[in-house]
């Protein structure tokens, strides 16, 4: 076990740069070494905040490859566009570096293929950062459906309601690589926050697996609505076609028989939500109406039992509620995101430190980032398209697994 760990970040946008200046730089057990952005303005305040944390000034570059080649290098974080994440993860493992990347669409179905022959030839894993599987209510339930509360579970869902109007309207303006992607691709393509906590519900990688994908959308309007209405995007963006459907509904089929439903909705007036829900023969779980209902325990139609009441009440704490939830500080769930944003900052920390598997490993990553390559082939054509086994077949019998309080079991 090492007691501290050197670390670099790539991508200094709005994500990366709050990572680093509100948690990173607060964790005592790790040495900052080096920052990396495309734009000179965001490597120089990125570099301020640092010091201003009380560190020494970090090695600050314009170009990913010189970070990337630190020999004292650990493990990098990499927050960069969405269309970058997996080719600079590749480089990483290459020179043993261990990268943890932020969340998003995958292009295609090679690049995955790509990621997981390195880390195959390799052996340097990968932690995919996706905060929400530590979401308190996403893991109180998925220890429901652990220790049998809900029955079977044959249904999930989820969605990315989020309305990004503004911030992909002024990409250009922001120097966010959302817009163009709007313009030119049809697809689901954030599907990780909501497929993350159900594919570990439901075991995929781990005995079960995706076999199909079905998607479909609606027109295209929210955005160009938005455009009209708004005088200073009309000489970049007036008249111009959005590719982005406003709603995508993507489906998918288990091996086990499990139907998973993905909701993306980002383009038209929404209040936020990922509108988590687990549908079992014994109980279930909604997000969207904090409701659960329990075989046994739920009197009548009108009288529903909330889950943020039953762990106020400390019903459910002792035997549901994760051993990370128990004690938290202000510090974790001010983090960002409620305290998701330390949780799976500290567990990718705990497994570098350690030299343990992550608990979000490279075939999660490409798992649920291939859904966008899939969504955008099944839109095209109409038709179901088959999901691959990144696992090659291990997934029946996997033995190799996560340790410690990150793990997701």
């Amino acid at each position: 076990m090492k007691e501290k760990i050197n670390v670099a970040v790539i991508g200094l946008g709005c994500r990366g740069s709050s990572m680093l200046s509100c948690n990173i730089c607060k964790m005592e057990d790790v040495n900052i070494i080096g920052i990396c952005d495309v734009y000179e303005d965001r490597v120089k305040k990125s570099a301020e905040d640092v010091v201003n944390s009380g560190r020494e000034k970090p090695f600050c570059t314009l170009d990913y490859k010189e970070i990337l080649s630190m020999p004292e290098l650990d493990s990098v974080y990499i927050a960069t566009s969405w269309e970058t994440h997996i080719e600079i993860a590749i480089e990483a493992m290459e020179k043993g570096v261990i990268p943890a990347i932020e969340v998003g669409g995958a292009a295609s179905i090679d690049i995955c293929r790509k990621l997981v022959d390195t880390y195959e030839k390799t052996g340097v894993p990968l932690m995919f950062m996706e905060n929400c599987c530590y979401g308190e209510n996403e893991m109180v339930v998925h220890n429901m459906v652990r220790k049998g509360l809900f029955g079977k579970v044959v249904f999930c869902s989820g969605c990315y309601s989020h309305d990004l109007r503004d911030e992909v309207a002024y990409g250009t303006k922001n120097r966010h690589y959302r817009l163009k992607h709007y313009l030119n691709e049809n697809k689901e393509n954030y599907p990780t926050h909501e497929l993350g906590p159900i594919a570990k519900i439901l075991d995929i990688n781990r005995g079960n697996r995706f076999v199909s994908l079905y998607s479909l959308c609606s027109e295209s309007h929210g955005m160009a609505d938005y455009v009209d209405r708004h005088e200073d995007l009309h000489e970049e963006l007036l008249g111009k076609s959005f590719a982005q459907a406003d709603i995508v509904k993507t489906f998918l089929k288990t091996e086990r028989g499990e139907l998973v439903e993905l909701t993306l909705d980002t383009t038209l007036p929404q209040s936020y939500t990922r509108g988590f829900t687990v549908r079992g023969t014994r109980g279930m779980y909604e997000e969207e109406r904090d409701m659960l209902v329990v075989d046994g325990e739920k009197p009548d139609n009108s009288d529903h039992t909330h889950i943020d009441k039953l762990i106020a009440e400390k019903k459910y704490d002792d035997e549901y509620l994760p051993e990370i939830w128990k004690n938290t500080t202000e510090e974790m769930l001010s983090a960002g995101h409620g305290g998701m944003d330390w949780f799976v900052l500290r567990a990718w920390i705990d497994c570098v430190k350690s030299g343990t598997l992550p608990p979000i490993d490279v075939y999660d990553a490409v798992t649920w980032m291939v859904v966008s390559a899939l969504s955008e082939e099944s839109l095209r054509s109409g038709k179901s398209v088959d999901f691959p086994d990144f696992t090659n077949g291990k997934y029946k019998n996997r033995t190799d697994h996560a340790e410690g309080a990150y793990e997701i079991k």
